[in-house]
């Protein structure tokens, strides 16, 4: 399922964090946005997902997400943030069935089928074993993979993932990677994360889209994004930019 972004703009706090936004991510493709800190990566995501408010078109498909019921629109998009309320003392099971809050009725209850999607999730993700534990006595790479699996509980076309890598060591970081590239493709899901590594968004996303100072920078395939150029100009780094597997780029830092 295709998102398209024309003309965003949010405010915030007399502030403009967004300005002019516009990208399009085609369905079942992965889109990673990149930029400096500050540079409204987070917001971007939040404003499809109508958690702050913005002007401008945000289409899902042939449906514009700002006319939709939060309900409706949690149907087809599915979030996971990237520091996320982790009630202490909530099973991974409990937490993951949150993700069927959508299609429970107001003052219900979950169904058979709620629980049955639920328990599909946590084998797929090979959290059936953590099923019954508590969410505070998880390591960080467990955390991460409950908090996907909650998203993909909701069983939209499109999941939105704000730093899904966020404090995990490198191999955890892979391990997640991987695992999200998985369901990509066996799913058909067309994914947008936001991330801080460059190098590990150029190796598994197929397109990017630079934000910087509120605004689209550049966007496009990895290696045409990242540039020595681009790199110097934005993040104000010095790096070393070589082809790596598939001829995605590899940055490394250059000392002065």
């Amino acid at each position: 399922m295709t998102v398209s972004v024309k003309g965003l703009d949010v405010v915030l706090g007399g502030r403009e964090v967004l300005k002019g936004v516009s990208l399009d991510v085609p369905a079942g493709s992965w889109t990673a946005v990149i930029g400096p800190n500050g540079a409204g990566k987070s917001t971007l995501l939040r404003a499809v997902l109508g958690l702050v408010p913005s002007e401008g078109e945000i289409t899902l498909a042939d449906a514009e997400l700002q006319s939709l019921k939060p309900r409706q629109r949690a149907r087809l998009v599915a979030y996971a943030p990237q520091s996320p309320s982790l009630p202490v003392g909530m099973t991974v099971f409990d937490y993951t069935l949150l993700g069927r809050s959508p299609y429970i009725p107001h003052l219900g209850r979950e169904g058979a089928r709620d629980r049955a999607i639920t328990e599909e999730v946590l084998d797929r993700l090979g959290l059936t074993p953590f099923a019954a534990r508590p969410l505070d006595h998880l390591s960080g790479g467990e955390r991460q993979r409950v908090v996907l699996a909650r998203a993909l509980a909701q069983q939209t076309s499109v999941l939105l993932l704000d730093e899904p890598t966020t404090a995990l060591d490198i191999g955890h970081q892979q391990q997640v990677m991987e695992l999200i590239d998985r369901l990509r493709l066996s799913d058909g899901l067309t994914v947008v994360t936001t991330i801080h590594d460059l190098t590990l968004a150029a190796q598994y996303a197929d397109g990017l889209v630079l934000v910087s100072e509120g605004r689209v920078a550049a966007a496009g395939p990895p290696a045409l994004v990242l540039t020595r150029e681009v790199v110097e100009e934005h993040f104000d780094a010095r790096v070393r930019v070589t082809p790596g597997p598939g001829g995605r780029p590899v940055l490394s830092l250059e000392r002065p």
